[in-house]
């Protein structure tokens, strides 16, 4: 049998030369091997996450389970560092029961590094979190950083001091000293052209020594040898602490040390690099580029310059780009947040930004919740990205607003974060509000939410206000969707009698409407319903007419939920062949949304599946992939499930053996989710051939899928709504798309797509069928 790979973590890969740190890296070293939870401690900026990710891939390869960075720098409510353990490790917060005990189950039989980023700001919930994974998983090691100790028992502390400090002395031996080595390094890469000679080596050693070893402020410095010599540097440093000192070569505290470099810095910004800086701190998280417009764009920083400013913060590395995808996005230092906080609070402006910000992301939230449902991909992708900065704006929120925002979000909660989503509605639905409305939305989320962690004593209360607020409200799209999900919680419940009552209400209702949201749901009440009661009748007609609608729309989500539905009632009338192509369509639609719920029901249906075909090795490794996958969502089985499950490792294991079968079953769930899904779809495994270039065409990702959307004749308007960003960035990039061809024309554009064979001539059914209606359409 083939040893499963191993999962290598999720360490990012250096954007920079790792410099020194010798002395360090040998002390951590150590120190992991007699403690399981060592904590490098030191000042902002003195370079303890790059330390930590450098000792952590050194010492991955001895852990199986990998080395996994968990960032807590953009994390700002203590409940959620488990969240964000959980999140780092691939798993979903998608279960009942707590998130705490989800992950230390998860944790308790591996050996894995986790590096648990920037406490400082968390050190209470950290140190409760680390106490309670080193009680639970002796196989894992934890390596933080902080500003200062966590106090977590066990805990060994190693001190990151700054670099060592050069001496005067011979060239070579000067060349040698780290903090040099990282100053003419980032120097060398910013400016293209730096050396250290004879002649500047005792600027850049003084300039060094001023700047106390530390290297954030020293690669703040360095990056500016594109328009100053050293010497000139270390004139206007020397000047700036001469001040702060009144000429006394005076040491100051490191921390001074480095607020003075950031000022320096800082103050050799123009104007409008200056008010773009400081109002950038209101992200939490990760930014894109027509956030930043959206937001920042006023008052001194003109939208139609923000990228050019933007762009100059980059250079000059006060902010960080990153890719998201074919997204460029961006991001602060948490050092350099502070800084900027601190900027916009002396400014008078943070109150303002914070308005503006709440503001962009609620308003684009609401209109993007219509079409999510139909541009489920982009708008899951969208939400990965902007989910902190989000989270931020709900800290904030009022609590109606609050409501409304998380009932926006709905399909984020229910793919991706379900205990969360009603961690938010539980604290929000608890002020009590006066507006029918908001209380449908808000009681409809939380019983959705309920339903999917198959928690019946949840989700009926909850959908019982939800009627009664949206009968209040008239809102019968939303009515009709509570009484079908009120439907399903009567079943998980065994109460059959509401369960009919509610159904067939709920389906006189939809029937009256023209609202596919509420159609869909009706259905898939009565699919489940007859699922779980043995009724294949209506489970083939309710989940047919659900794939013909959903497909025809563009909701895959739903398109998904009615083949694994169609295509289980198939299943248990022996119709095999029938069955299997729905489930894999289903599981190529799950995979692709990243539905965890989806892929492990459907990795379980297709192991009944070979096991009723006579593929016991196939159905066993499924099976036990399918566990592994439903474990790692959190997420009970869902009870039409169980009995064709245990029908299925009852043909396997007697067609295997009992061993036979626990060994394929065991190897199943040593698969990766992607090897998983590969192997129920018959696909083989990448192999490690070369993989061709992407078209080295004029156009960049995000351009060409504009030209696209052209080519297909879509306005502005429609293209921004698409791709989720704004109907200027659209503009923007309809402008250099005419540029980078030499076009003055959409016509032109698409004549060319279509001649480039790029047009791809996809139906608009969706888009035309998704516009946002508040007063229609009152569903995510």
């Amino acid at each position: 049998m083939a040893r499963p790979p191993r999962r290598s973590g999720n360490l990012p890969a250096d954007a920079t030369s790792f410099i020194g740190r010798r002395h360090e890296l040998a002390e951590v070293r150590k120190k992991l091997t007699e403690a399981r939870l060592v904590s490098l401690v030191g000042p902002g900026g003195v370079g303890k996450t790059r330390l930590a990710v450098r000792m952590a891939a050194d010492l991955g390869r001895g852990f199986p389970g990998g080395a996994w960075l968990v960032e807590l720098a953009e994390v700002r409510d203590p409940a959620r560092v488990g969240d964000a353990v959980l999140a780092t490790l691939d798993l979903r917060d998608q279960a009942a029961t707590a998130p705490l005990a989800r992950l230390l189950a998860h944790l308790r039989d591996k050996r894995l590094l986790i590096v648990l980023d920037n406490c400082e700001h968390l050190l209470e919930a950290a140190a409760r979190l680390v106490t309670e994974i080193m009680k639970a998983a002796p196989g894992v090691r934890v390596l933080a950083t902080s500003r200062e100790p966590l106090s977590a028992p066990g805990e060994h502390v190693v001190p990151v001091p700054p670099l060592q400090l050069p001496a005067a002395g011979p060239l070579e031996r000067v060349r040698q000293n780290e903090a040099v080595a990282l100053f003419v390094e980032r120097a060398a890469a910013g400016s293209g052209a730096f050396e250290l000679t004879a002649a500047n080596q005792a600027a850049v050693t003084e300039l060094c020594r001023r700047l106390d070893g530390l290297p954030l402020a020293i690669e703040l410095a360095a990056v500016r040898t594109r328009v100053l010599s050293a010497e000139q540097i270390l004139d206007r440093l020397s000047d700036r602490f001469g001040l702060l000192t009144g000429g006394v070569r005076a040491a100051l505290p490191r921390h001074q040390t480095l607020r003075t470099a950031i000022d320096w810095s800082h103050d050799l910004l123009s104007a409008g690099e200056q008010a773009l800086l400081r109002r950038l701190s209101v992200f939490s998280g990760r930014f894109a580029l027509e956030d930043v417009e959206s937001v920042c764009a006023w008052d001194g920083v003109p939208a139609e310059l923000a990228l050019d400013l933007l762009s100059s913060l980059v250079d000059k590395s006060l902010v960080m780009k990153e890719d998201a995808g074919s997204l460029a996005c961006y991001r602060l230092h948490e050092t350099m947040r502070e800084y900027a906080g601190l900027r916009l609070r002396a400014a008078g402006e943070e109150e303002a930004v914070e308005r503006r910000c709440s503001g962009y992301y609620r308003s684009r939230c609401r209109r993007s919740a219509a079409e999510a449902r139909f541009r489920l991909v982009e708008w899951l992708a969208w939400m990965d990205l902007e989910i902190d900065n989000i989270r931020s704006v709900l800290r904030r929120c009022p609590a109606r607003e609050g409501v409304d925002l998380v009932y926006f979000l709905g399909w984020y909660w229910m793919t991706r974060a379900t205990s969360e989503g009603v961690r938010w509605l539980d604290g929000l639905l608890a002020s009590g509000l006066g507006d029918p409305r908001t209380r449908a939305r808000g009681y409809y989320m939380r019983g959705f939410l309920a339903v999917l962690q198959s928690d019946p004593a949840a989700a009926r209360p909850a959908l019982e206000r939800a009627v009664t607020a949206a009968r209040e409200a008239d809102l019968p799209g939303l009515l009709s969707q509570s009484l079908s999900l009120a439907a399903i919680a009567a079943n998980m419940a065994g109460d059959h009698t509401s369960t009919r009552r509610l159904s067939e209400e709920a389906h006189d209702l939809a029937a009256d409407l023209d609202d596919l949201p509420a159609t869909l749901m009706t259905l898939q009440s009565r699919a489940l319903n007859g699922l779980s009661d043995g009724d294949l009748d209506a489970v083939r007609a309710a989940a047919s007419q659900g794939v013909r609608l959903s497909r025809e729309a563009g909701d895959l989500y739903s398109l998904g939920m009615m083949l694994l539905n169609l295509g289980s009632a198939m299943l248990m009338a022996g119709e095999l062949d029938e069955s299997k192509p729905l489930f894999t369509e289903a599981l190529r639609l799950a995979h692709r949304i990243d539905d965890r719920v989806a892929q492990y029901c459907l990795l379980d249906a297709l192991g009944c599946h070979a096991a009723g075909s006579g593929r016991a090795r196939l159905a066993a490794r499924l099976l036990g992939a399918a566990e592994t996958v439903r474990a790692g969502a959190g997420v009970s089985i869902q009870p039409f499930l169980t009995r064709l499950v245990t029908r299925a490792e009852e043909t396997a294991t007697a067609a295997l053996g009992v061993p036979g079968f626990k060994a394929e079953y065991e190897s199943g769930g040593h698969l990766s989710r992607d090897a998983a899904v590969r192997l129920a779809l018959g696909e083989p495994a990448p192999t490690a051939r070369s993989v061709p270039a992407a078209d080295a065409g004029p156009l960049g990702k995000r351009e060409a899928e504009v030209a696209r959307l052209v080519a297909d004749g879509l306005s502005n308007k429609r293209i921004a709504a698409r791709l989720f960003i704004s109907e200027h960035t659209v503009d923007s990039h309809v402008r250099n798309i005419l540029n980078k061809l030499g076009f003055n024309s959409r016509a032109q554009i698409a004549a060319w797509m279509a001649a480039s064979g790029q047009a791809d001539g996809r139906s608009n059914t969706a888009s035309g069928s998704a516009t946002f209606d508040e007063g229609s359409s009152d569903t995510v």
